[in-house]
């Protein structure tokens, strides 16, 4: 076994750097097999810390020259590192010279080849496989860049910043230099080189200025950059008009790349984009697509002020960066809409996936703060705590300073910290101080527990009425995950309350000795263990609609039951409580079912309320499918102490069959009348009636193959074939999968077919074909043997993800298996993966996090192929860090 483990990383060791480096030049000949990289640096000493020798960050780089001051300077190697002792006293000018290989940089982090082109992703630490550097988020410098290649093979060169200079060079070769005016770290460095063609629209700010944007792609593919190109100039609009931050640059410039281990990196003013999330028209991406790119686009560009002109110090406080750009891409994409309900759903929708993924990750072997303590490698915690938490901590920070506040927030905290690198703590002082007068301020020491402490906290609330007095006492106290640690103290939890009569009248929400009110929801906040509310001048027994909107990551207990979340479904006015009324009702039928407590067959009651709810005409669509799709498998396990799959997989498959054949009248209905017809347009409503459509499909699909009626599948099979969209059509390949209709393979292969030339597209068709719900064996067997379909590749994260991701993570009755064939199947592929992309492969590794929930056999067996991976001699530190972790071993010192 490998002995040599990377170092762990304490935040409480965090010392400035020795030295400062001020402006950077750097020239690059390009070439796949050996690229020249000169480095001319101003250092400067830092003379607030002891002097020491120059340690500068590389990995697989071949070193040819070292010079300061024109002078060459002995130097020595240590692992992971070039150290310098002879040098100048005062300030000096430092020259390196390396060569590295592009094209055998499978890890994709650093400069690597893709498509004929070359393309660089430097965070968090792959600017130190370019050249040696202080490869640290707080070393700031101005960059100036010259790229030299073949003119014919990649006739555009791009860096960031302002393009200053081009021309040709002798030999067929050109150059372009490029100059960013504004100091930076090191991860944000990019450049590209390949054969690409641009869609550019000039635009004018508001405060007047011109600027070019741009968006890169392959030859081909530039039909499909519209709506990425729609999507950035809303992004420009919005952060100017809503946060007034400006477009800095001459331009700015989005760059598709087919080979990239994460969705988008935002490089100071060239954005280097997964295809994923560029490309799309209506015949190949669905309304998910459309969603996802306007997303991460608004993300990307947003990070150009909160990320880019003001940086994190170190990377603990990585979070400061994209925990806010979290919260703003979600804010941006809630005001692109018009309507209330269609806000609710994209609310609803990030809360699903907040509790799919960190909720269990808090719960599990890699739980940590927002701003973690310690790591070995920092790519495993680029994670949902950091990312999707984050953005609900400082979705709180609004929630208690109001969203005029928060933007004063945003506006002190650009003008005390433009051009730094700093902390948490300084993002959260600064919208304190912006509101002097608000909750966060008052309560700012506890509420920087959100940062500090581990875990997702349980608030139970107990309600008690008093008739004669007409007044309601609201308890609600609070305890620490467990994995919240040892002393952990109570957090500051923001909770939006409203108070609903049995009749479905909305209450008034008027605490005792306050000026009377006649509103209908107000904020509590608890930042006590426990703490007590009475309401006055309540008329009758109210059912409480607590923690509205999703106002904090919690877990909470009201001890509800069916007749007063019937009574939330109906009538609350807050969308997000009326969604989770109905899936608290579906969650309590599942989980009963599951474990023994009761029959898995549905009851009246919650057939009816379902029926209700798709037939009334006053809620939309989009809200419709959410309610009516059941919880999923990977949410009910987190329910419970002891998880079997395949029983959970069992219970669940059951009741949609049941829902399915109860509602058939209903779901034809909804079937026939919400079509949508007329060109395709990716709009809130008009994909709402499509989610609502499709999901009738498949429930119809389903009902039909139990009753041995071919006509629903047939109508899916026509739908597959004559489709006027990606999403109409991907949805009727997912009802004949999801039913195990015998017409799901000639509709597999038609598919497949229609978009052979499609690399985004067959991704959607191998990762269809691995989530889809296992029977007997058929869904593993196919996934396994999809691992040597000539379309699939290993190298390609993409194409990795689809399959092996979609089927490991996304297919709990497929992957867990009793024979343990599934946790065999996961251990070769992660270590297969690993010797060639470490990143990609600690990724993957995260599906076994929660292995020891697991029921027998599934656990032992579980366990067994965690210890053939963590025994692996080659494992690399990402893989090793996150198979030990869910060993339970600490990370060493």
């Amino acid at each position: 076994m490998r002995t040599d483990t990377a170092p762990l990383v304490r935040r409480e060791d965090y010392a400035p750097p020795p030295f400062w480096i001020r402006t950077v030049e750097l020239t690059f000949d390009l070439d796949p097999a050996k690229t020249m990289v000169i480095n001319r640096m101003t250092v400067e000493r830092n003379r607030a810390v002891p002097a020491g020798p120059l340690r500068l960050h590389g990995e697989e780089l071949n070193l040819t020259r070292v010079l300061a001051d024109g002078q060459s300077v002995s130097f020595r190697h240590e692992p992971g590192f070039l150290v310098i002792d002879n040098l100048p006293e005062g300030d000096f000018t430092l020259e390196i010279r390396n060569t590295c290989c592009p094209e055998k940089n499978t890890q994709l982090s650093g400069l690597y080849t893709s498509g004929g082109g070359f393309f660089t992703q430097c965070e968090a630490e792959g600017f130190r496989r370019i050249t040696y550097f202080l490869d640290r988020p707080d070393v700031m410098a101005v960059y100036t860049v010259t790229l030299r290649a073949s003119q014919a093979q990649y006739p555009v060169l791009l860096s960031n910043g302002n393009l200053v200079e081009q021309g040709e060079l002798e030999g067929g070769r050109h150059f372009a230099k490029w100059h960013d005016p504004f100091p930076k770290p090191s991860y944000l460095f990019a450049l590209v080189a390949a054969d690409l063609v641009a869609r550019e629209q000039h635009i004018r700010t508001r405060s007047g200025s011109e600027h070019l944007l741009q968006v890169w792609v392959r030859r081909g593919d530039l039909d499909k950059t519209e709506h990425a190109m729609n999507s950035l100039v809303a992004s420009v609009v919005w952060d100017e008009a809503r946060f007034k931050l400006p477009l800095d640059l001459e331009r700015f410039m989005i760059v598709a790349v087919g080979d990239f281990n994460m969705g988008a990196m935002e490089n100071k003013g060239l954005n280097i984009f997964n295809t994923k999330y560029v490309l799309a028209t209506p015949a190949t991406a669905t309304d998910t697509d459309y969603f996802g790119i306007e997303s991460v686009v608004g993300h990307e560009y947003f990070h150009n002020w909160t990320g880019n002109r003001v940086t994190c110090r170190d990377w603990f406080q990585l979070s400061l960066k994209e925990g806010l750009t979290v919260f703003r891409d979600q804010e941006f994409s809630m005001d692109m809409v018009e309507s209330a309900s269609a806000r609710a759903v994209k609310r609803i929708e990030d809360v699903r996936g907040l509790r799919q993924v960190q909720f269990p990750e808090d719960a599990g072997p890699m739980a940590h703060p927002v701003r973690p303590d310690s790591y070995v490698e920092i790519n495993n915690f680029y994670t949902a705590t950091v990312y999707e938490k984050g953005g609900e901590v400082v979705r709180m920070m609004q929630t208690l300073v109001g969203r005029d506040g928060f933007a004063r927030g945003m506006t002190l905290y650009f003008e005390r910290h433009d051009g730094q690198a700093v902390t948490c703590d300084d993002f959260a002082q600064a919208i304190a101080d912006a509101n002097a007068e608000s909750e966060l301020a008052r309560t700012l020491p506890g509420f920087k527990r959100w940062y500090a402490q581990a875990g997702t906290p349980r608030v139970t609330a107990r309600g008690r009425y008093d008739a004669p007095t007409r007044t309601y006492t609201l308890g609600l106290e609070q305890a620490p995950g467990p994995t919240a640690g040892p002393g952990a103290e109570p957090f500051v939890i923001p909770i939006t309350v409203g108070l609903i009569g049995r009749s479905g009248r909305a209450l008034p929400v008027e605490l005792e000795d306050e000026t009377p009110s006649s509103a209908t929801s107000r904020l509590l906040v608890l930042d006590e263990a426990k703490a007590f509310f009475t309401f006055v001048n309540v008329d009758e027994p109210p059912v409480p609609s607590l923690l509205r909107g999703f106002s904090a990551p919690v877990v909470l207990s009201d001890g509800l039951g069916d007749d007063e979340l019937l009574v939330l479904l109906n009538h609350d006015s807050d969308p997000f409580n009326r969604w989770e009324a109905g899936q608290r009702l579906a969650l309590a039928r599942i989980l009963a079912a599951v474990a023994g407590d009761a029959p898995d067959t549905l009851d009246s009651a919650f057939v009816d309320a379902m029926r209700r709810v798709l037939r009334s005409p006053e809620l939309d669509a989009a809200f419709k499918e959410l309610v009516l799709t059941l919880p999923s498998e990977i949410y009910v396990a987190e329910q419970l102490e002891r998880v079997d799959p395949q029983r959970i997989h069992a219970v669940r498959e059951s009741m949609k069959a049941q829902l399915a054949g109860a509602l058939r009248a209903d779901w034809e209905w909804a079937y026939d009348t919400l079509q949508v017809t007329g060109a395709y347009r990716p709009d809130p409503v008009d994909a709402g009636r499509r989610a609502l459509v499709n999901l009738a499909l498949s429930m119809l699909c389903i009902d039909a193959v139990a009753r041995g009626d071919e006509a629903w599948p047939g109508r899916a099979y026509q739908r597959v074939k004559d489709a006027s969209n990606m999403t109409d059509r991907q949805g009727a390949l997912g009802a004949l999968l999801g039913s195990h209709a015998a017409l799901a393979k000639p509709a597999l292969e038609r598919f497949h077919a229609l978009f052979a030339n499609e690399p985004l597209v067959i991704d959607k068709w191998f990762s269809m074909q691995a989530s889809a719900p296992e029977r007997d064996g058929e869904v593993f067997g196919a996934v396994k043997r999809l691992l040597h379909h000539p379309d699939f590749s290993l190298a390609n994260p993409n194409r990795a993800r689809s399959l092996i991701g979609a089927f490991c993570m996304g297919n709990p009755a497929g992957f867990h298996r009793a024979d343990g064939a599934g946790y065999a199947f996961w251990a070769d592929r992660v270590l297969e993966l690993d010797a060639m992309n470490r990143q990609l492969a600690a990724r993957m590794a995260r599906v076994m996090d929660r292995w020891k929930q697991l029921a027998e056999p599934y656990r032992g067996l579980a366990e067994a192929a965690l210890r053939r991976v963590a025994a692996h001699p080659t494992l690399s530190s990402d893989t090793r860090e996150i198979v030990g972790r869910a060993l339970g071993n600490e990370p060493q010192t």
